[in-house]
């Protein structure tokens, strides 16, 4: 009976959500997205953060939830990863050189924080983008010894 409550909310959410989203976007044609002030555009980007943090929110704390409920010691694993997460952005920032930006036209020259975390960004993408790369060659050798056919 519990499952059946909770299809039932996140259909409701899902519907206003989306009806909420419709009734933005058709204002934002209405108003028209290539008037100067720019309103619509901004409106239809923050409703898109909105969605995107209440993506997030649902994920994480209906998976954190599913999870405990029927493991509970799949905590502790994710107690690891996120152990693990977090040294890879301290490794990710202690290689990141936050060097001076390197032809800057601007008038205001960015701070060492925001260099040193762009760097930081930089170098997780690198590792994750390397990773990855990885992963699938990996993948394909691990295929190719066990004779998986295309």
């Amino acid at each position: 009976m519990e499952k059946q409550s909770y299809a039932k909310i996140f259909k409701w959410v899902a519907w206003a959500l989306g009806l909420i989203s419709i009734v933005i976007l058709v204002w934002g044609f209405i108003k028209g997205f290539e008037t100067n002030d720019g309103a619509a555009v901004d409106i239809l980007l923050r409703w898109a953060y909105v969605m995107i943090g209440i993506a997030l929110v649902a994920v994480i704390v209906i998976g954190l939830y599913i999870s405990v409920t029927t493991n509970p010691k799949s905590l502790l694993r994710l107690g690891i990863y996120l152990v693990g997460a977090a040294a890879l952005c301290l490794v990710a920032y202690l290689l990141a050189p936050g060097s001076p930006a390197v032809g800057f036209t601007g008038s205001v020259l960015p701070s060492e924080t925001e260099l040193k975390m762009t760097d930081t960004v930089l170098n997780l993408t690198y590792i994750f983008g390397g990773a990855a790369i990885v992963a699938i060659v990996f993948a394909e050798i691990l295929g190719g010894i066990r004779g998986k056919k295309a």
